[in-house]
């Protein structure tokens, strides 16, 4: 059949059959988005628009994304393990600096076999990774060092939340919670998303950085995983910041006066909503652990 004929058949403008898109073949920004994809491999169109953004580029969010695909650049995103499956009334945590932090292990392997481990800290308002320390092995006592040296550069948090390890529930770290008079949190057994805020890191932190990453010793780890760190904080789009970065938002904290304590009737709002309508708050916390 003719396309003249076939045209007449499905009632359709020969024009628009022969159109020939005009549009600019945008080399310069293809090739940017390309190298930027390349350099931060689990990034996707969101994250890669945010630091053209922040380069000058005036395309919109659209566009990113047109040619995000075009390119071929979409993120396989990895399977994860099935999720338990129920409802908890969040802790009240006021928008400050140093309201609760929420420590964490994540392990992994360098290349010759040896396992490695490394303890994330991390603040739950501003997102901030405080410290990571890699290491071969860190007990109680290690933990209590690294959190005193923590708060002599920081400052001390009203509450700590982690997981029933036998680091954290060693009796160094009890006499050391004590001794600096921190509530020390703990999650119930088997419910990890009860410390969710650590947990994503953790997740962001595997993703993007040890399983793009080999390690052939200790000493590279740990400047592999300072660099990484760095960046998190200073460079890499939150979105749950509204794609600012954890070290820009907690100077906003710190400008509206919510990095210190906060007087009765300030600003500093909780983070958490409220408990569900019917359930007291007291309660909640009880069954929360």
């Amino acid at each position: 059949m003719s396309e003249r004929r076939a045209c007449s058949v499905i009632d359709a403008d020969r024009k628009m059959i022969r159109y020939r898109s005009r549009r600019p073949l945008e080399r310069d920004l293809r090739e940017r988005l390309r190298s930027l994809a390349n350099e931060r491999r689990r990034f996707g169109y969101r994250r890669l628009f945010i630091l053209l953004r922040r380069e000058g580029e005036p395309s919109g969010v659209n566009r990113i994304y047109r040619l995000y695909r075009e390119e071929g650049l979409g993120v396989r995103k990895r399977k994860g393990r099935k999720r338990s499956i129920g409802i908890r009334a969040p802790i009240l945590v006021e928008a400050r600096s140093n309201a609760r932090w929420s420590l964490d292990f994540v392990h992994d392997q360098m290349a010759h076999g040896r396992r490695l481990r490394i303890l994330n800290i991390v603040d739950d308002v501003t997102h901030e990774c405080l410290a990571a320390i890699p290491d071969t092995s860190i007990s109680g006592r290690r933990v209590a060092r690294e959190l005193t040296a923590l708060i002599e550069q920081r400052g001390r948090p009203n509450m700590i939340v982690s997981d029933n390890g036998t680091e954290f529930t060693s009796h160094a770290v009890f006499a050391w919670a004590k001794e600096h008079r921190i509530d020390w949190h703990y999650i119930m057994p088997g419910k990890p998303m009860q410390n969710g805020y650590v947990e994503r890191f953790n997740g962001k932190m595997r993703d993007e950085l040890l399983n793009e990453t080999l390690f052939f010793s200790l000493d590279q780890a740990r400047q592999m995983v300072a660099a990484w760190i760095e960046d998190y904080n200073t460079a890499r789009p939150h979105s749950s910041l509204a794609y600012e970065t954890p070290a820009a938002f907690a100077a906003k904290l710190a400008a509206t006066g919510c990095h210190a304590t906060p007087l009765r009737g300030s600003a500093c709002q909780p983070v958490a909503q409220p408990a569900p309508q019917g359930i007291q708050q007291a309660r909640s916390l009880k069954a929360a652990g």
